[in-house]
């Protein structure tokens, strides 16, 4: 009984030492009209009140109040304060991990504000601080703190995969001299990737292997940190997500690159991009961006030619959430899909609105909820079929997984891409 009540004192901490009142006036800021509940795909599809957001957000601050005013510590039944115990912890975990995507819907459509996804994070936070992180979730922070990738691919597969890949790059291409640059100082570009991409989907990178060769970009790999990835934004880790992040951010300042160019991974880009520059506190010398930001460049600066008559079949574009709906990286992927494909139809709803795919949050990683992730996703399998599209494009890496699974479960009959891929499959080489 000790070691819990160690434990609380540690998720307790999270409620102290806010420089800025930004959790406790969220906990205190809901009013409970329901618009939340509408917005989560938890709820939409299992009716359950308990995964309803707001709900949620009451779980949280049911042990604020409990511990952190007043009225809840001398009269917690007028506040509905309720006591950090083991049956509340493992109520905490169920709801904030094994049930949230951190899809931040239910975030823009809450009627006062209240930032439904912040409180969630800060709910993780407490959890792991007391050691309650799912463990397949921890898993993958520990893998990437290990061997620094999440997959844990040891360097030399990495370079074996990446050889006949450029070996097949210089078939496709007709030029013996295209290459996948590896560890060269001084380029314009230092690109990262998922690990899903050398483990699971090769093709990716030939993808974006081939772009850069065709828009004569500077550009390379490094073995020693190319993952794009950050699980520790899952699991609320500021220390672990720090290191991680650290370990990029270091690796494009000794390449000497003047971008770092982040794969097609939605929580990867802003764990880098948005976030790390708070986790590491302080503004980086180069610029960062996404490989989708950059293919609209390449298009609309003619440095890559495109004929959209290669891409005939009717295709769909899955919004992933943290790049899209925290982002705000909206336009340049349809700018792109516009100008690569014959057949473009946008899901409904699309964009900022659209319905997460189930697969973000750390869900992925987590087995446990695996058939609970299944099951929300009919949203995102109606939305598919209703277009009609016999492709369904994403550029997250994660996205492509999860919509896999939801093509293989409901028998959707599409395929999933990239949108490198689908620009790879356009560019018309001079």
């Amino acid at each position: 009984m000790k070691n819990f009540e160690d434990k609380k004192q540690k998720g307790l901490k999270v409620f102290s030492g806010q420089e800025d009142s930004k959790l406790i006036t969220h906990l205190n800021s809901c009013v409970h009209c329901g618009l939340c509940a509408e917005s989560c795909m938890y709820y939409l599809v299992t009716k359950d009140e308990r995964y309803i957001p707001a709900k949620k957000v009451d779980l949280i601050s049911s042990i604020y109040q409990r511990y952190c005013t007043f009225t809840g510590k001398y009269f917690p039944v007028l506040s509905k304060a309720r006591e950090l115990d083991e049956a509340a912890v493992a109520e905490m975990v169920d709801l904030l991990f094994g049930a949230c995507t951190l899809c931040g819907r239910c975030t823009k459509h809450c009627s006062i504000g209240v930032d439904i996804g912040y409180v969630i994070k800060k709910g993780r936070e407490m959890l792991t601080e007391m050691g309650y992180t799912p463990e397949t979730l921890q898993s993958t922070v520990n893998a990437a703190i290990q061997s620094g990738n999440n997959m844990s691919i040891p360097e030399s597969e990495f370079r074996d995969t990446l050889t006949w890949l450029e070996e097949d790059l210089r078939d496709e291409v007709n030029d013996p001299d295209a290459s996948i640059p590896l560890n060269v100082p001084g380029k314009d570009i230092l690109y990262t990737l998922n690990p899903r991409e050398p483990k699971f989907f090769p093709l990716s990178i030939s993808a974006m292997a081939k772009i850069f060769y065709a828009a004569k970009e500077s550009w390379t790999l490094s073995t020693q940190m190319y993952d794009v990835t950050n699980y520790a934004y899952f699991t609320s880790n500021k220390d672990e997500a720090v290191t991680i992040a650290e370990r990029l951010y270091n690796e494009t300042v000794d390449m000497k690159a003047k971008r770092c160019v982040l794969a097609e991974c939605g929580h990867g880009s802003r764990a880098f991009r948005w976030e790390a520059p708070n986790y590491l506190n302080k503004s980086f010398p180069f610029e960062t961006m996404t490989s989708v930001e950059l293919m609209a460049e390449y298009i609309s600066k003619g440095r890559i030619k495109l004929d959209k008559s290669l891409n005939k079949e009717v295709m769909t574009l899955h919004d992933p959430c943290n790049l899209v709906r925290e982002g705000g990286v909206i336009e340049p992927q349809r700018y792109v899909l516009k100008q690569a494909v014959e057949n473009f139809i946008e899901m409904t709803p699309h964009g900022i609105d659209n319905y997460c795919c189930g697969g973000g949050g750390g869900q992925l990683a987590m087995s446990e909820y695996n058939e609970r992730r299944m099951k929300t996703a009919e949203i995102k399998a109606e939305q598919i079929r209703k277009t009609g599209a016999k492709v369904v494009v994403t550029p997250c890496h994660n996205c492509v997984d999860q919509l896999m699974q939801i093509d293989n479960k409901f028998k959707l009959g599409v395929k999933v891409k990239t949108l490198s891929e689908v620009v790879a499959d356009a560019i018309a080489l001079e």
